[in-house]
């Protein structure tokens, strides 16, 4: 779908989200005619690509019946965690290929991302690499140095290489999206402070620990001079997987020790208040952070833990929720393998992780790249060369699965949402929200074989409606 049309499948016309979120003009639209009475907006993407993130003309009054559907109750006194935000990995290959485009095809595509105005579909949180990621186009760090050399004063830190593509596209999303926030993690440390001498697995010197910390805290101010508050860090990507390009394995214990030695007190001395979040790996693992956690003088510094989904079951986080209540749940990054199925992955990502992360405590879900190549690039060598993007980015901009994975929950979800009660029946997965302006927000697929009715009761009274088997709907009122 070619971007310069803007009106992208079914919504309505991307010229009423001009402007973005700082523009005072008021755009007002016109209902379509023949719009029908509702107490509920209800918005479809369904598993054949027929419908995509489309408001439907349907009219859902909330009414004191009763039918043999199975029921949806929604409860809003009962709650549960506050919502951070929905988003994507900003690889530093998504970010050239961004910012790559004509400036106005890019600025209608990061307005579009980023607004929240109509048409818009409110992209709330980002994470990003500290340095290379896989999805960048060669390993780096930003203390990079010949063989054989150290800089243990870190002299030669510099973020200068992300002056190409990631800055320029940050401070353009964080005009949009003031409020956004932003994680950073790293795929691996300098390779001087590696025991192994290279970009691929290896450990952290821990002579190094405390060289490591300030090169956090450089990153984070060097980020904070250029406009851009890194909300959160982890301390490593995927600490338990040495096979990546760039990678670096940190056994737990290390990552309890390298907390409590020297990054949380660089933090602390340095005035810092970026979060650090432990682990940053698979559900598969939970008694990674909780061996961190279970250091007193580590989880002092700690926000909270960061899973991904590619072993484990999500009910991970609420084991780790459990066992450590004071501390935050978070899901940080979840693939689509190309060339990727749009009904199985629909599928899959919305029940595990849009409702099965957010059913499980955590403050926000993020999918992995944001943007990749027709070819899906760029990687480097040995890093995922089959990583689809929530957008194909050549001569056209093409919204994939992942795009819609978040939309049905970003542009409706806005940051201090807070999780409230439902039940799940008859296949049908769900999960609710209070939003900050009053409304209730509640996104369902139906995983049965065959297409369902079912009734959503709220305060007493149900409204009806219909999913096709695979389909998902967000619902408002």
């Amino acid at each position: 779908m070619r971007l310069n049309h803007i009106c992208f499948s079914l919504l309505f016309c991307f010229a009423s989200c001009k402007g973005g979120s700082n523009d005072t003009t008021t755009i007002i639209v016109p209902p379509p005619v023949g719009e029908l009475t509702t107490d509920v907006t209800f918005w479809l993407t369904k598993a054949d690509k027929s419908v995509l993130l489309s408001k439907q003309n349907v009219s859902l009054l909330f009414k004191d019946t009763v039918n043999v559907y199975p029921t949806i109750k929604v409860e809003d006194g009962t709650t549960y965690q506050s919502i951070d935000g929905f988003g994507y990995c900003l690889t530093g290959g998504s970010a050239t290929l961004i910012n790559k485009l004509p400036s106005t095809t890019q600025d209608a595509l990061l307005k579009e991302l980023f607004a929240t105005d109509s048409g818009c579909i409110g992209v709330s949180y980002l994470r990003i690499s500290i340095g290379a990621s896989d999805l960048s186009a060669a390993p780096f760090t930003y203390d990079d140095m010949p063989t054989g050399q150290t800089d243990v004063n870190l002299a030669q830190f510099s973020i200068s290489k992300e002056q190409t593509d990631l800055i320029p596209v940050l401070k353009k999303i964080i005009a949009i999206a003031p409020n956004i926030k932003i994680l950073g993690s790293p795929w691996s440390a300098p390779v001087w402070m590696k025991d192994n001498g290279g970009f691929v697995g290896g450990s952290l010197k821990p002579e190094y620990y405390t060289t490591y910390a300030q090169y956090f805290v450089k990153y984070i101010q060097a980020m904070k001079a250029e406009g851009i508050t890194i909300d959160a860090i982890t301390p490593q990507n995927e600490p338990l997987h040495g096979g990546n390009n760039p990678s670096m394995v940190m056994q737990a214990t290390e990552q309890a020790a390298f907390i409590k030695s020297a990054l949380g007190p660089a933090f602390k001395s340095a005035g810092i208040t970026t979060k650090i979040i432990t682990y940053d790996h698979n559900a598969d693992r939970p008694d990674y952070p909780a061996t961190v956690l279970q250091d007193a003088d580590a989880k002092q510094y700690v926000d909270g833990s960061a899973f991904h989904l590619y072993g484990g079951d999500i009910s991970a986080l609420t084991q780790v929720h459990n066992a450590f209540p004071d501390k935050n749940v978070y899901f940080t990054e979840q693939w689509v393998g190309a060339p990727g199925d749009f009904a199985s992955n629909l599928q899959w990502h919305i029940t595990n992780l849009i409702i099965g992360a957010t059913r499980n405590w955590s403050r926000n879900v993020l999918e992995w790249n944001l943007a990749a190549d027709p070819n899906y690039n760029p990687h480097t060598d040995g890093g995922c060369s089959t990583c689809m993007g929530a957008l194909t980015i050549s001569a056209d901009v093409t919204r994939n699965v992942s795009y819609y994975i978040i939309a049905h929950a970003s542009k409706f979800v806005r940051p201090g949402s807070t999780r409230i009660a439902t039940n799940v029946t008859s296949q049908l997965d769900n999960v609710a929200f209070k939003t900050p302006d009053g409304k209730r927000v509640l996104i369902v697929i139906n995983n049965a074989n065959a297409p369902q009715s079912f009734n959503i009761q709220f305060n007493g009274k149900i409204v009806t409606s219909t999913l096709t088997n695979g389909a998902v709907g967000t619902y408002i009122w």
